[in-house]
């Protein structure tokens, strides 16, 4: 069992269940590569394709090899223009499922802390339950194995093994205790 104290941060959002946690999206989600798929195709205005300079060349390659294979038409110049064309719809396609999937992990995660149920230890040292947006500075977290912590924070008694993955991206549990230089946890 540790102890959390003075949350850095409050998360806001609407009252849920605790601990529950959205079901993960599969890669090949049909609202993300229905998005991705227009994305791709308005990613195909050179004003947005010249913020990528790889695929912008790319792309000015396949307009000087689409102009070759009109002007000069042979199977070799048409074969590279749709070659060059295709690599610049799935380099944008896979761009564009890239940012969709990031931003579902991200709605996920803001909706996961919000709906974290707090275990807050009262200044009479009974323990009452209350959702993380409503923790603030000062107030006493008790947490124990296998609970989200609610909020960011200082462990201020005990030690924990925290699972930091979805916001370092370390797969590794951490070891943070009261007393040292790694104390901080962060909520999530």
């Amino acid at each position: 069992m540790a102890m959390l104290s003075a949350p850095l941060s409050s998360p806001a959002g609407p009252e849920s269940q605790p601990h529950t946690v959205a079901k993960s999206r599969g890669l090949f989600d049909r609202q993300i590569l229905g998005q991705a798929l227009v994305g791709s195709l308005l990613k195909l205005d050179p004003r947005i394709q010249i913020r990528n300079p790889v695929m912008f060349v790319v792309l000015v390659g396949t307009a000087v090899t689409l102009l070759e294979a009109i002007f000069h038409p042979s199977v070799f110049s048409w074969s590279i223009t749709i070659w060059l064309f295709l690599t610049v719809i799935f380099a944008n396609f896979a761009e564009a499922v890239a940012e969709g999937r990031g931003k579902a992990q991200a709605e996920t995660l803001r909706r996961m802390s919000s709906d974290t149920v707090a275990r807050l230890l009262t200044p009479a040292g009974a323990e009452e339950q209350v959702m993380s947006a409503d923790l603030r500075r000062g107030d006493l977290v008790v947490c124990e194995a296998g609970d989200v912590i609610p909020s960011d924070g200082e462990i201020t008694e005990g030690i924990a093994s925290v699972d930091e993955s979805a916001i370092t991206g370390e797969s590794a549990p951490v070891i943070r205790e009261s007393g040292g230089d790694r104390s901080a946890v962060t909520g999530g």
